[in-house]
């Protein structure tokens, strides 16, 4: 009764446009058919897209010439103009009516990791910005992800523990420097599979700091998952 009075006062409107729509969540279906997800193939390892006609197993040249302290990366979306208002409205204006459909898609693109993970587990916030914005976006996509994969979910596994200057404009390099001592795990995780959840997969330098973190602390195996991902130049304002 109280959700039925809520949308007579405040309508769900779909997650790409003003449109007013009979659920939250909902995309049309003209732009849900323009939404970019990602798929095979791709690098076995960043999840970055590959040509057509690569075999499964393959790397992309960037983790051929350097692999990453994760065992896989993965992301539901492709980085483009539909994405980046997903990511925003949730990032910066704290819009969840379209975390439940994040969470499925997220669960799909990672869907091996999550099912041998132990844990679920956001990239954190310093504890100064988050007093600021009163809101992880990557813990609620972590929590949504752990509610639809019936796994447990640790926020705290990870501390931010320096805060640094934001990453938005950064170069790759520039960015693992930024983020170089960081983050820290939270106790030990011996033997352990984590599942590391963000909102957008840049340079991975992020991600990279949790797994380096996460494995320092004993985890056996650290993988990673995004709502969206950079896949190919741009500005990375983000």
């Amino acid at each position: 009764m109280i959700s039925r009075l809520s949308d007579l006062i405040w309508p769900p409107r779909s997650l790409l446009s003003d449109a007013i729509v009979d659920r939250p969540g909902v995309i049309e279906a003209e732009l849900w058919s323009e939404l970019r997800f990602l798929a095979e193939p791709q690098c076995a390892c960043c999840g970055f897209p590959l040509p057509e006609g690569a075999n499964p197993g393959d790397f992309c040249g960037a983790c051929s010439a350097r692999k990453p302290a994760y065992a896989t990366a993965r992301a539901a979306l492709a980085y483009d103009d539909h994405a980046r208002r997903l990511v925003l409205d949730l990032k910066r204006g704290g819009r969840r009516d379209g975390l439940p459909v994040f969470a499925k898609w997220m669960a799909s693109a990672a869907a091996d990791a999550l099912a041998k993970a132990d844990f679920v587990a956001p990239v954190p916030m310093h504890w100064t910005r988050l007093a600021v914005r009163s809101f992880n976006q990557a813990a609620w996509l972590a929590q949504g992800l752990a509610r639809a994969g019936g796994k447990p979910w640790k926020p705290g596994a990870l501390r931010r523990v320096k805060r640094r200057k934001s990453q938005a404009g950064l170069s790759a390099s520039e960015r693992r420097r930024n983020v170089g001592g960081a983050i820290k795990a939270w106790g030990r995780h011996e033997g352990k599979t984590i599942l590391v959840v963000d909102d957008v997969f840049t340079t991975g330098a992020t991600l990279e700091a949790c797994a380096r973190a996460l494995r320092k602390a004993g985890a056996a195996e650290v993988h990673a998952v995004t709502l969206a991902r950079v896949v190919r130049p741009i500005d990375i304002s983000i």
